[in-house]
């Protein structure tokens, strides 16, 4: 370990004095904690450039004085308890006096904008969490991922000390490029893939590329948080148009210039609807009349239960207008941050060279193994079973809600990770919902609280709640429920 100073050779004050004092002053700022292993006499000067000696006295006299001690045989080490005239109680309050001048001429900070509610924290959790888009942890496919780990560690050589190509390992970007074929319908090339760290960052570089005050961004309404408080950190001014049981509404974009218009197509967020092929095509028209790029983010669309999902927007695509988003967050799990781009050609250029000054790429370990995992069929194999698993605890919910509750009025059952649940008349609205069967140890989710972006007063908001099926076993969504009708029902009797 260095120590960050350097002492000033020929100064009036003694090489030993200055070193005393500076590790002294590290120690008190709490730079060097207790505990903290110092440098060996030998190594602290060298970087000193002094004599070792010089190094041994300084150490001796911290060591007197109670700011360092050592261990034999062990090393030397920042005392647990520091000297009582070491606590400094008269000088500390000038210096916070200080410091807190100081921040007040700091420069005003200049962004604006809020984060969206996807991380839970650990006090914050309860024992059944109808969580949204939270892949299953025990379909993890741990064993096959630790072989893939040791064999790309095995095979890194200079990978793993060396910068890789921003865009993403190249190995990655083809296994994504020959999955989107099948999978969406997309015809695509690696050149146009680009790795991100989810559809988050994918969303700040879009961002970055087209949006400043006054940007004109067209959304769904309700739609994805994360988009939408992204967009209007960079000052856009957003455009919400409604969505129906067929997506959004198409008839109702606006006809003046857009810049652009986010969408999730396939599984709208949070309603749960798919875009009708129709209106497909029409928005497809509509982005080549007003100049717009489309944002497609495919979230969850790994996802269809029933039949097979309609060609992705970038697949339907003939004028070359459509930015796809793509993630495995879902899939795999949001830990990797790996998601991926799929790039009109005029953009690659400029959406890489954002995506290099931003973090100069991924990681290459991860990225290797999934495209180790994508390449030999594993992720594949992956897929398959856990739509299984999910199809079957989506209907576990279904069935567990009209068990307790009849006939409920339930949308997004086509695909995704989760369903939305409108309350009838008589309940109580989604908040109060979502407060009282907390209290019964159960997560729900208003819209809102399930990281949707909803205009003030509307009526979806009050009455839907979301629930994720994907990661509880079916024995916790059948208690779930029975916890969540117990409570309504002590509510409707007039319980607290």
């Amino acid at each position: 370990m260095q120590l960050p100073f350097n002492v000033e050779h020929g100064a009036a004050q003694s090489l030993q004095d200055q070193i005393f004092h500076r590790v002294r002053r590290l120690i008190l700022d709490g730079q060097l904690k207790p505990g903290t292993s110092m440098p060996a006499t030998r190594e602290l000067s060298r970087q000193l450039e002094v004599s070792r000696n010089t190094v041994l006295l300084a150490y001796d006299r911290l060591i007197a004085e109670g700011y360092l001690e050592t261990e034999p045989a062990v090393g030397t080490f920042v005392s647990a308890h520091l000297p009582e005239d070491s606590l400094m109680l008269t000088e500390r309050p000038a210096r916070a006096i200080d410091r807190h001048d100081r921040a007040l001429r700091h420069r005003t900070i200049l962004f604006h904008g809020q984060p969206h509610g996807v991380y839970t924290p650990p006090g914050q959790r309860v024992s059944i969490d109808f969580k949204v888009g939270r892949p299953d942890p025990n379909s993890f496919p741990a064993r096959l991922w630790q072989r893939l780990l040791v064999k790309k560690l095995e095979e890194a050589g200079k990978n793993l000390t060396e910068y890789s190509d921003p865009a993403g390992l190249w190995e990655l970007r083809q296994a994504i490029a020959e999955h989107l074929g099948p999978a969406r319908g997309i015809a695509t090339t690696p050149e146009q893939v680009l790795v991100v760290a989810g559809c988050q960052e994918a969303l700040d570089i879009v961002a970055r590329l087209f949006v400043t005050k006054g940007t004109q961004v067209v959304t769904e309404c309700p739609c994805y948080q994360g988009a939408a408080f992204l967009f209007e950190s960079y000052g856009a001014d957003l455009y919400p148009i409604p969505v129906d049981n067929q997506g959004i509404q198409v008839d109702r974009l606006p006809d003046s210039p857009v810049t652009l218009a986010y969408l999730t197509p396939s599984h709208q967020y949070p309603m749960g609807a798919t875009l009708s092929l129709e209106r497909r095509l029409r928005l497809l028209e509509w982005a080549a009349g007003t100049g717009a790029y489309l944002i497609e983010d495919d979230y969850d669309s790994d996802f269809r239960h029933h039949g097979s999902p309609l060609t992705a927007l970038k697949g339907l695509d003939r004028y070359d207008s459509v930015i796809y988003l793509g993630t495995f967050s879902k899939s795999i799990g949001a830990s990797l941050r790996l998601g991926y781009m799929v790039l009109p050609r005029p953009l690659v250029k400029p959406a890489t060279d954002v995506k290099t000054l931003l973090n100069n790429g991924q990681p290459w370990l991860e990225q290797a193994v999934v495209a180790e995992f994508m390449s030999g069929g594993g992720f594949g194999n992956h897929l398959r079973r856990i739509r299984r698993v999910y199809l079957l605890r989506r209907d576990c919910l279904v069935s567990a809600l009209r068990r307790h509750f009849g006939e409920v009025r339930i949308s997004g059952l086509e695909g995704g990770m989760h369903i939305v649940w409108h309350l009838p008349a008589g309940f109580p609205p989604a908040a109060e919902v979502e407060r009282r069967v907390r209290d019964a140890g159960v997560a729900v989710y208003t819209l809102p609280g399930g990281a949707a972006y909803c205009q003030p007063g509307e009526a979806a908001v009050r009455r839907s709640i979301m629930l994720g099926y994907s990661s509880l076993a079916e024995s916790e969504i059948k208690e779930g429920v029975a916890r969540i009708a117990a409570v309504l029902e002590n509510a409707a009797a007039g319980g607290t």
